[in-house]
């Protein structure tokens, strides 16, 4: 189960802002939405995620992951300018996936990832146990059984 788990920051983690995105095209049967996910990472630490129905439907997976990709790039951007009024300074956002416009102008930095090293597809697919233990473990996710905790807190005091 998950009710000793939740997410675990370490003390030092650069600020750097990432972001993962996917899209599960025509995921529901009944409308044919499809489901965009994405998580932000702020260094080592997920400070932001989404999985949502996509308000359109999309006519091929493309446009289901661009219309996810175009969710995320907003989100990274309005983090952006909040974090820049904390004086943090960002040359580029590097997100995996693709956006022409954002590239171009070198606010983000494209990379393909792989299915197998796609952290949103938690928030987009229906996933076994052993994917699902990756994928949180991924994001940060920890035990927080009291035996746990000790050895956490121990480890980060080393």
């Amino acid at each position: 189960g998950t009710v000793h788990r939740g997410l675990w920051y370490p003390k030092d983690s650069s600020v750097s802002l990432t972001a993962f995105t996917d899209a599960d095209h025509a995921s529901c049967q009944d409308t044919r939405r499809s489901t965009s996910g994405s998580v932000q990472f702020l260094g080592e630490r997920l400070i932001s995620w989404s999985s949502k129905w996509q308000k359109s439907v999309a006519i091929s997976s493309t446009e289901a992951e661009y219309i996810a990709l175009s969710g995320c790039c907003a989100q990274i951007l309005w983090m952006r300018s909040q974090l820049s009024d904390y004086g943090l300074a960002f040359n580029n956002i590097p997100i995996y996936h693709f956006i022409k416009e954002q590239v171009e102008n070198g606010v983000i930095e494209l990379y393909f990832v792989n299915t197998e090293y796609q952290l949103a597809d938690i928030f987009t697919k229906a996933l076994g146990r052993n994917r699902i233990e990756f994928l949180t473990n991924k994001l940060g996710m920890r035990s927080f059984t009291p035996e746990t905790l000790k050895k956490l807190i121990n480890d980060e005091d080393e």
